[in-house]
């Protein structure tokens, strides 16, 4: 049953994104330094076993397996001839899965950072990064995805330029930043900047806002941060809590209660798109289903309640001037 995220978004209050792809790999036999982009055709079933549990646990919108799908994070596995074909075969998994399902879900295709600084701090060009992108992106459209979902990005120069390789494929797109430093991305954007990212654009994103980061509190701040102003759908697709360590294994603290209680904060704060990030199981989403299903809308909360309800902030919240944040360091992230 096909549709579009524009469709999806008039007809619902609240979507719900998926949740983490790497994490849940690791457990399926995913080896640490080894591409998941590979599993599109090493693994297939695996990938298509993710898909199908983030649908059966009620995911509206599912992301493809090619989160590092660009020539300059393939090239670490010596991939970087097979981008169209990567690429391609991650959007048809996903659309076989969604296509099956016997509701409306969306396929979205998973554009990450290339991994490299942009000029003057390293060697990226715009120009360079639009052709990566517009690369990776053919190969998403041609297996089917319905979106461009552009994520984890730290500098407004990625951000701009994966956003025109989707305008010039003629692809609607999302984006996501990473706000995992000091409230900030990496690269210094604070999050009420970045909707000014895409001033000037031919097209606007579908919607924008966070994903990833270090705790579902923050995230929960940040969204709440970029809710302020006049913007129709906010993205936040937070970590399943904290990692943390246990022994040479990453862990993170959420459990599926802790998870149901951030998904109804985050759209009371206002986010109309929610979902999970790293460490986020089929489990975890499948009771923030089942607490967006049982929401009864309320206000905005506070940071007093994001704490009480969910834990204590890792960084503090941002009240720096978004602006002159902004111009100080540019460009990176995973």
């Amino acid at each position: 049953m096909r549709t579009t995220l524009a469709e999806l978004l008039a007809t619902t209050d609240v979507v719900l994104a998926d949740g983490a792809t790497g994490t849940n790999f690791f457990q399926r036999g995913l080896m640490a330094g080894h591409a998941p982009e590979l599993w599109n055709h090493e693994h297939p079933e695996h990938v298509r076993w993710l898909h199908q549990q983030f649908v059966d646990a009620g995911a509206d919108i599912i992301l493809t397996n090619s989160f590092g799908g660009t020539a300059q994070r393939l090239k670490l596995h010596h991939a970087q001839d097979r981008v169209v074909e990567i690429n391609r075969r991650a959007a048809e998994l996903a659309r076989e899965i969604a296509d099956a399902a016997d509701r409306p879900v969306v396929v979205a295709g998973s554009v990450g950072p290339t991994g490299e600084l942009f000029e003057p701090l390293g060697a990226l060009t715009e120009d360079v990064a639009i052709a990566s992108f517009r690369e990776q992106i053919q190969g998403l459209k041609e297996g089917g995805v319905d979106v461009i979902w552009i994520e984890t990005m730290s500098s407004v120069e990625e951000v701009r330029a994966a956003s025109k390789a989707a305008i010039a494929e003629g692809m609607p797109y999302t984006a996501t930043c990473s706000f995992d430093t000091a409230g900030r991305t990496m690269m210094g954007v604070m999050p009420d900047a970045l909707v000014r990212a895409f001033d000037g654009l031919e097209v606007a994103p579908l919607a924008f806002g966070a994903n990833c980061g270090v705790g579902a509190s923050d995230i929960l701040v940040t969204v709440l941060s970029m809710c302020s102003g006049e913007h129709s759908a906010v993205i936040s697709k937070g970590n399943c809590g904290i990692p943390q360590f246990q022994g040479t294994e990453i862990v993170y603290s959420g459990t599926p209660e802790l998870m149901a209680s951030y998904a109804q904060m985050a759209a009371d704060a206002g986010a109309r798109i929610v979902g999970g990030c790293c460490g986020t199981s089929p489990e975890h989403l499948a009771s923030m289903r089942r607490a967006l299903d049982a929401r009864v809308a309320g206000p905005a909360p506070t940071i007093e309640e994001i704490v009480e309800r969910i834990g204590p902030l890792t960084n503090s919240a941002p009240t720096a001037n978004a602006e002159g944040d902004r111009g100080r360091r540019r460009s990176r992230r995973d």
